[in-house]
């Protein structure tokens, strides 16, 4: 940017020079090369000459991918007896327009010792999960937070609705009683 540009709201590209370090301060949407700063996305600069800083607004929105950390929520694909996998539809509240996959390991379910991924989980059954590691291109989850587990499930004898119950899952058609790892806000999702 030559010094006759200097103004916020200038269309920018990646790539795109839009100062030194040594007169502004590197913002979001920038990086710094060499002790110059480029534009790292195609957007609006903003130029705040009090704090001596640049910055780049996208004018596209970027895909939403799940993070580590970020709190996740998919439909169970597949168990097994030692894990299940997700399909990944919502990054906290915000739904996706495509999916993600996740695998779920039993020793990443509970604090203390699960036996059996059956008694977490079911296929069809809708969980929240926080994603703790990406490694090799694969969402590793967990639910070992008491917030986090099955928010809906589906009888696996009739296919009803369960209900949170006193010693279980259970389903108010035909009285079947299931295990599941509910966080406290089950059937919330439906709602």
């Amino acid at each position: 940017m030559s010094r006759s540009e200097r103004k916020s709201g200038l269309f920018v590209v990646p790539g795109d020079r839009l100062g030194v370090i040594e007169e502004f301060t590197p913002g979001p949407g920038t990086y710094v090369e060499h002790g110059t700063i480029y534009s790292k996305t195609t957007g609006r600069t903003l130029l705040d000459m009090l704090n001596k800083k640049v910055s780049v607004f996208p004018l596209v929105q970027v895909a939403s991918v799940p993070q580590i950390g970020s709190i996740v929520s998919g439909q169970v694909l597949d168990v097994k007896s030692k894990k299940a996998v997700l399909r990944i539809s919502q990054i906290g509240k915000k739904s996706l327009s495509g999916f993600f996959t996740g695998v779920l390991h039993i020793s990443d379910v509970s604090p203390s010792y699960v036996d059996t991924m059956f008694s977490v989980c079911k296929t069809g059954d809708i969980m929240k999960a926080k994603v703790f590691s990406n490694k090799n291109r694969t969402f590793h989850l967990s639910t070992a937070e008491r917030n986090l587990g099955v928010i809906y499930a589906l009888c696996s004898r009739c296919g009803h609705v369960l209900q949170l119950g006193k010693r279980g899952m259970r389903c108010s058609r035909c009285g079947n009683i299931e295990r599941r790892k509910v966080p406290p806000d089950y059937g919330e999702w439906a709602t």
